[in-house]
């Protein structure tokens, strides 16, 4: 497999580095079961998994002729577009930016605050996503990487098999990352192994928003109805599906201005919808940088909340890339290949 040229960014990212393997066994194993997503195989929640993957991809299906035939209501919009951007920006700057690379520090309110905003993107409980996440950066485009679209080879029929499995298909796996290796920092930490064991809660919460506020407002069961579709329903399948495309996309197509030792690219019009996920090449580059889209008109909305709770006290430590960092990133001859 050829890959972009070596570069290994500073990282203060935990986990990888197999710390607190002298820890007792048997404290290991009920920490880690109390997360729930753990390590057992032809669990429950990979059946809840494939539930939640199948049932909103239908309505999402779906959503077209219901739209043509009566049309959706502003309220069924501004719920589908207000919890969506919820659970994305859970994902991007709780999961992701602070919980997996440390790009700042949160103060607790905001800790737990990103934590169930990130589970109620309905993707997995924080810990196993925390751990895959992890183990995709350490061994990304490489053996051992979880989601890689190159995984079967380079052909065409080869990469069309990867990138479903980088998609999705990966996701029912039954080798699973172990959390105590990949997160032991967040199972230490009993708030945040709350959350992830009450992962259920937090889903049904965010599945109950709509139609309860939709049911509310009009005072009809079917005003509930079209709210529950478009607000949950369709909401988590097309999230799913917008983060999905990170793992396979990005992995596969677009812009690689900046080094890195994976074929993470830039894909532009994916941002607005992955709240600035897909600008993934200057990600690899640099994983624990807290702004992605760092290019003039890279729109990056997770970099920009990240500001405005830095102005407000509530995060501090932030890892912005200054202009030297950056330029020591970027590619001699700018490669445009897509």
């Amino acid at each position: 497999m050829t890959t972009d040229t070596d570069v290994r960014p500073e990282s203060r990212e935990p986990g990888p580095s197999g710390q607190d393997s002298g820890q007792d066994s048997g404290q290991d194993a009920a920490l880690s079961s109390a997360t729930r997503g753990g390590e057992s195989k032809r669990s429950i929640e990979q059946i809840a998994l494939l539930l939640f993957i199948t049932i909103p991809f239908v309505a999402l299906v779906a959503a077209v002729p219901l739209a043509w035939g009566r049309g959706m209501s502003w309220l069924d919009l501004g719920l589908m577009v207000g919890m969506y951007f919820l659970g994305c920006h859970g994902i991007t700057i709780g999961f992701h930016r602070h919980f997996t690379h440390g790009s700042f520090k949160a103060k607790r309110p905001l800790k737990i605050a990103l934590a169930i905003a990130g589970s109620m993107a309905v993707e997995g409980p924080i810990v196993r996503w925390v751990a895959d996440h992890r183990r995709h950066h350490k061994f990304s485009d490489a053996e051992g990487d979880p989601h890689s679209p190159w995984r079967y080879g380079e052909t065409l029929p080869a990469l069309m098999k990867g990138l479903w499995w980088a998609h999705m298909g990966w996701l029912f796996d039954e080798e699973q990352t172990p959390q105590q290796k990949y997160a032991p920092d967040l199972i230490k930490d009993p708030a945040i192994r709350r959350v992830s064991r009450d992962f259920w809660l937090w889903t049904l919460i965010s599945l109950l928003i709509p139609p309860v506020v939709g049911g509310l407002v009009t005072m009809s069961w079917y005003g509930a109805f079209t709210a529950f579709f478009w607000g949950s329903l369709v909401r988590v399948a097309l999230l799913h599906h917008v983060t999905w495309s990170i793992n396979s996309i990005c992995h596969a197509t677009g812009k690689r201005p900046f080094k890195s030792r994976d074929r993470s690219g830039n894909v532009w019009w994916l941002a607005v919808l992955s709240c600035g996920e897909s600008w993934h090449n200057l990600h690899h580059a640099d994983p624990t940088s807290a702004r992605h889209g760092v290019l003039r008109g890279q729109v990056d909305s997770s970099a920009r909340i990240i500001r405005w709770c830095e102005q407000l006290g509530w995060a501090s430590d932030v890892r912005w890339p200054s202009a030297d960092r950056i330029a020591a990133r970027r590619k001699e001859n700018i490669s445009e290949a897509a």
